[in-house]
């Protein structure tokens, strides 16, 4: 009875901290250059003329004139100037806009890193705290940027994505709206000078804005957005979620390549059935902390802070017994799908890893819990 209590009570509070917290809308599309600055600052200039006070908190024209040119009449919060290797900078000022308190501010750019010394090392951050303190926010970010994402558009792009948001970011919005444009159309921007100076445009054809690329890019942010329409559908509308109840179990090992790739789908597959993940790291006597290798305990910790970014919980379990400790996790946490990375199949890996891949098909067959070897 005081479980229930106590549960009703936190339910209230939730309720609470939720109305506190400022609500947040994100523009996505398939690469810069599709218009969701333009689009962000058209709807400020509509809040404006309905009396929101509203404030430009951070934008990025790219110089381009038509983007540039809908900052006229528009209030903007000063930027923090600062030098970082004899070079004058600046960063949108984060405290000066939770001072002024505006009703909403929009920020530019959700994917960018701070310099060196500020409060937060990610704009994304940044916004939290702003939503925090119970002012909207309007922001933007291209679909390259999402980081379970990250090696599907390397294998798109042939380009490794610096500059990215955890996938919890995008799932605190309140709204998610794609800006969509043909490949033609956005290649016909590029070369009307609309996106990049005329310098950059050749190459930017022979790289990034290739027909296929683009087309491929399109689909990943549509598919994206609508994932998000599905879960504010069934959260939101239907007042609960109408999708299979998948509890997901993502395995790792030391391998970090692999690991990540693990880690990056499992997190695709969370988002898709919108369930509760788990990511289990067996440590074996042979991966002790005294024995494991200084940069392998290096990518063990950036891959824990990895998956708990993509929204997973970490199990850490030390054992001898790989097999048996994965199904007594599966068990305890009543999941339905484990996730492994495909080994490398070298002679000595195959001899090495057949008892523990047998072990656990034998214990896996006798429960309805099905296994994904993720290439």
């Amino acid at each position: 009875m005081n479980s229930e209590k106590e549960n009703n009570v936190q339910h209230f509070l939730d309720l609470i901290q939720k109305s506190r917290k400022g609500k947040f809308k994100v523009y996505i599309g398939m690469s810069a250059g599709v218009g969701k600055t333009f689009r962000m600052l058209q709807e400020a200039h509509t809040l404006l003329r309905n009396g929101i006070d509203v404030k430009i908190g951070f934008i990025e024209t790219h110089n381009r004139k038509e983007t540039h040119d809908l900052l006229d009449g528009l209030p903007i919060v000063p930027k923090r100037s600062l030098f970082y290797k004899g070079k004058h900078l600046e960063e949108m000022d984060l405290q000066a806009i939770i001072n002024l308190r505006p009703e909403v501010v929009i920020v530019d750019e959700l994917a960018h890193t701070n310099i060196e010394g500020s409060k937060n090392e990610k704009r994304w951050q940044d916004v939290m705290e702003i939503l925090d303190a119970g002012i909207n926010v309007i922001s933007a970010v291209n679909i390259q940027h999402i980081e379970s994402l990250n090696d599907d558009v390397r294998e798109i792009t042939g380009i490794e994505v610096k500059e990215r948001i955890p996938d919890s970011v995008l799932k605190a919005a309140d709204e998610v709206v794609n800006i969509d444009l043909t490949a033609d159309e956005l290649i016909e921007r590029l070369k009307e000078g609309k996106i990049y100076t005329e310098d950059k445009i050749a190459q930017a054809l022979k790289n990034f804005f290739q027909s296929g690329h683009i087309l491929q890019l399109r689909e990943l942010a549509l598919k994206e957005v609508a994932s998000q329409v599905e879960r504010k559908v069934a959260t939101e509308i239907s007042g609960t979620t109408t999708f299979k109840q998948e509890r997901l179990l993502a395995c790792i090992s030391s391998n970090h390549i692999t690991a990540k790739k693990v880690l990056r789908k499992t997190a695709r597959l969370a988002n898709h059935y919108h369930s509760k993940w788990y990511v289990l790291y067996v440590e074996t006597p042979d991966e002790a902390a005294d024995k494991i290798a200084l940069d392998k305990q290096r990518h063990l910790i950036n891959n824990f802070k990895l998956a708990t970014e993509l929204g997973a919980e970490i199990i850490k379990v030390k054992s001898h017994r790989i097999a048996k400790t994965i199904t007594e996790q599966a068990d305890m946490r009543k999941i339905t799908t484990i996730c492994i990375g495909k080994p490398h199949l070298t002679l000595l890996r195959v001899i090495l890893s057949t008892n523990i891949f047998n072990e656990l098909l034998n214990k896996l067959s006798s429960s309805d819990i099905d296994l994904i070897i993720l290439s």
